[in-house]
């Protein structure tokens, strides 16, 4: 009777399934590969993944590591970091390029149905690429859905998830995962996923299927998307009131980041149009497990501006290479005349900031006011916002000059 209850238990835990991904095949299957390109410092590959419109397909990714780059001594392992873009972006070089400068293995997939050109190289043996260009990709004659929005969203309509860019891009960035983890290079146990923009949002949703992540890092990207002023809500709201609802149940990551376990750090600006800060702040907010924040007033959106925090590296390091943490600060309050907030850190604290708009115009469109915070041991003050103040938040820095925020505190 115990035996068949083990059985039973265990038949059950190995068919997780959580949505239309089918996580134990997904977690514990090393897709098929094969290289592309392994004569440069960045390699190239492609890799099986998910069947679409009933032909199997294949991804092109970039691969680096400080052995590829002849940085290491053979037989060397390295943490591993999976890297995924956003909306009208692919397989980035130079992103997987920085990753190995850092130490890492890194792979890095077009979630497109197609692939860049590959880089040429300066002087500096840094990789030099057109592929920002979306007219030099190629779409792969066995690709996957594109991602175009008809893809993200009226493709709940067909009962079919197979044409689902959601389904897929979660599926491909997985699969990419247990690839870069079966490499004997890699430390299989120290791996984190950072995404830019759609590649947040998919950040999103992996780290809440896969726990074998030790860090995720969402730049941008989150989920809520169906509410507030999100330029997504439009194309969810098209949808007829059955499939919005399974949209927004199935692929919305406000409904899957309740699961999320994994460390994450969520990094944003202030006006950013795609991810808003009210959407922003729910997503943050129903995450159970361990998690922190940085907003920037008014961060640019877009790639190089997506991957270039130095607090992605130095978090991902906490979690996978032993390094310091960044400051962790409490959620902030109004005492008297003065907002306050508590800050733990292994690090110094240099400054901060008191950051507050008064502003009732679209999110994308508010102005921002700073004044100078005062640090005391571990209590950071500020005099408080000004009543009609809306929204309000600390900025906190380290001596590496690494930036963390409190929560915002949003106000009807």
């Amino acid at each position: 009777m115990k035996f068949s209850l083990f059985l039973l238990l265990s038949t059950a835990l190995s068919a997780e399934q959580v949505g239309p991904w089918h996580l134990d095949a997904l977690k514990n299957t090393v897709p098929a590969m094969k290289w592309v390109r392994q004569d440069q410092p960045v390699h190239s590959l492609t890799y099986a993944g998910g069947k679409y419109r009933g032909h199997e397909t294949e991804v092109f990714a970039f691969y680096a590591s400080p052995s590829t780059l002849g940085l290491a001594k053979p037989g060397a392992k390295f943490p591993g970091v999976v890297c995924i873009h956003g909306g009208g972006g692919t397989a980035f070089a130079e992103w997987v390029h920085l990753w190995a400068k850092r130490g890492y293995a890194a792979i890095a997939m077009d979630l497109n149905g197609s692939r860049p050109p590959e880089p040429t190289y300066g002087p500096d043996g840094m990789p030099k690429s057109n592929a920002h260009d979306q007219k030099t990709r190629i779409r792969l004659p066995n690709g996957g859905p594109p991602h175009g929005h008809a893809e993200k969203f009226d493709c709940v309509n067909t009962p079919d998830t197979s044409d689902d860019w959601p389904f897929h891009a979660a599926a491909s960035v997985m699969r990419a995962h247990s690839l870069l983890r079966s490499f004997p290079e890699v430390d299989a146990e120290h791996t984190a996923l950072t995404g830019i923009s759609w590649g947040g949002y998919t950040t999103c949703l992996v780290a809440s299927l896969d726990d074998r992540f030790k860090a995720a890092v969402p730049v941008y990207g989150c989920g809520f998307l169906h509410e507030g002023e999100s330029v997504q809500k439009p194309s969810i709201d098209k949808l007829d009131p059955v499939h919005r609802a399974l949209w927004v149940k199935e692929y919305d990551p406000g409904s899957l980041l309740p699961r999320c376990r994994v460390p994450i750090f969520f990094v944003n600006g202030t006006n950013d149009v795609h991810y808003v800060l009210d959407s922003y702040m729910k997503s943050y907010a129903v995450v159970p497990g361990e998690k922190q924040m940085r907003i920037q007033v008014k961060m640019p959106h877009g790639h190089p501006p997506g991957w270039a925090p130095q607090e992605i590296g130095l978090f991902i390091d906490s979690k996978c290479r032993g390094g310091s943490a960044l400051p962790v600060p409490s959620k902030p309050v109004i005492q008297g005349d003065h907002a306050t907030v508590t800050c733990e850190s292994v690090t110094a604290l240099k400054s901060a900031n008191l950051h507050f708009t008064t502003d009732t115009a679209l999110r994308s469109k508010r102005e921002w006011k700073t004044v100078p915070a005062t640090i005391s041991g571990k209590t950071i003050t500020a005099t408080k916002p000004p009543a009609e103040a809306n929204s309000w938040f600390f900025t906190i820095f380290d001596e590496r000059d690494a930036m963390v925020s409190t929560e915002v505190v949003l106000t009807p």
